[in-house]
């Protein structure tokens, strides 16, 4: 099935496949070392189902696929572009790419623009959606280390928290305790006490304090 998708994409103009896996804990491995903007997803599949990626995959036109109408109703509420199904057809298929060339354009400009911060490098470029979570620096409470979701590491110099957060989407990003502010994106588990986060860099999650006088913004900021 996953061939014959392929074959009828290689039939569509202005289409290019990127990559296909028929892993979805490998494609999660992959995401950020790859450049695409629209991803076509199976629901029933093992490890973990494409309801589920989809919402690791902010920013990406999302087509679900599956033999199964129930999830139809699901599909749309996570803002999916559209939902074929199974066994595929070309022109159905055309015009699924179609609508996600709109949703595309529609929503180019909310886009995170880059955020430019002084850092131990010189002058760096970063862009939110790449980053996982911000910590105090050990050597100097004055800096911050920024750690993104691929994991790498940039120290931002001589900046608080508050100039740091002010810079970020204020409902992607949340103060968790005095010395760590978390891309909400990444939460996976959560605790009165605790946070994990999920990281493709990291094979198991990230446990972080969630100290009370943070907890009801966070809460405000998680899908409900």
């Amino acid at each position: 099935m996953l061939s014959y998708l392929q074959a009828l994409c290689r039939e569509l103009n202005d289409t290019e496949i990127v990559k296909s896996y028929n892993n979805p804990l490998k494609f999660l491995n992959d995401i950020n070392s790859l450049d695409f903007n629209t991803c076509i997803l199976d629901i029933n599949m093992p490890g973990i189902n494409g309801l589920e990626l989809a919402k690791k995959l902010e920013g990406k036109a999302i087509i679900f696929s599956t033999a199964y109408k129930e999830y139809a109703a699901e599909a749309f509420d996570l803002d999916a572009v559209d939902y074929i199904r199974k066994p595929y057809q070309l022109e159905r298929l055309e015009k699924a790419m179609n609508k996600a060339r709109t949703w595309l354009s529609h929503n180019k400009n909310a886009t995170p623009i880059y955020i430019e911060l002084n850092s131990s490098l010189g002058k760096s470029r970063i862009n939110p959606n790449d980053i996982a979570y911000i910590a105090v620096a050990e050597n100097d409470r004055r800096d911050k280390d920024i750690f993104f979701k691929d994991g790498q590491r940039l120290l931002a110099k001589n900046i608080t928290f508050d100039e740091l957060l002010e810079k970020l989407p204020k409902d992607k990003f949340c103060k968790i305790n005095r010395r760590t502010a978390i891309a909400v994106d990444t939460v996976s588990h959560y605790t009165t006490q605790w946070i994990s986060c999920e990281l493709s860099s990291h094979k198991t999650p990230i446990q972080f304090k969630l100290s009370e006088q943070y907890r009801e913004q966070l809460m405000t900021l998680l899908p409900s």
